[in-house]
């Protein structure tokens, strides 16, 4: 019998599914905030509109800490650079999957896609997180 890790959810009954976070850490040039954030917009309301529970796209702030490793570390962001901490919630990763094959086919992701990037992809760190606490 397998057992699973003591930190993965497992449903009881009459218990709710927990949500599923995509979560996405990328380095943007301080010049391109203001298109990115447009883009962004635009792709978070094709996300709602599709089912997506939230989309929020966030730009450092406060990012000097000390005694820990800082997000600018993190995503090796370059002269000029700032990061973007985003995430997208679902009702689940069956959702999440369905969700993000509606967005691909939906004509204005295409139309966003054509798009200059304000950002190398290669450079984005991106993750599928099932939530283990909701508080």
């Amino acid at each position: 019998m397998a057992h699973s890790h003591p930190l993965s959810p497992t449903p009881t009954e009459g218990a709710t599914q927990l949500p599923y976070v995509d979560g996405f850490v990328i380095p943007v040039p301080r010049d391109k905030i203001e298109a990115y954030r447009r883009i962004a917009a635009a792709a978070g309301k094709i996300w709602r509109d599709h089912g997506a529970l939230e989309f929020r796209e966030c730009v450092g702030e406060d990012l000097e800490v000390k005694d820990q490793r800082p997000f600018p570390h993190l995503a090796q962001t370059q002269k000029g650079e700032t990061v973007v901490f985003s995430w997208i919630v679902y009702r689940s990763r069956a959702h999440r999957d369905a969700v993000n094959a509606k967005v691909m086919e939906d004509p204005r992701m295409q139309e966003l896609m054509q798009e200059p990037m304000s950002f190398d992809c290669a450079r984005m760190s991106y993750g599928g997180f099932q939530v283990i606490v909701d508080a």
